[in-house]
């Protein structure tokens, strides 16, 4: 198990994703070194952290495939 903390991200550096739907929406915040992911309706959960290299190649997997 990883013991290292997790940043805390104001929540008001995230928005809703582009790629949001009705029933399965996401949140992302844009940070200086990559991005965060968080499930709306699940915030107290926490968030994923993606570096900038992870998080461009996973986009433009979406939008390859979208």
């Amino acid at each position: 198990m990883d013991t290292r903390s997790v940043p805390t991200i104001p929540a008001e550096l995230f928005r809703k994703s582009s790629y949001s739907q009705p029933q399965n929406c996401v949140e992302v915040a844009d940070l200086p070194a990559g991005s965060a992911v968080r499930d709306t309706q699940n915030r107290e959960a926490g968030h994923l952290m993606f570096a900038q290299r992870e998080w461009s190649g996973l986009i433009a997997s979406v939008r390859f495939d979208g």
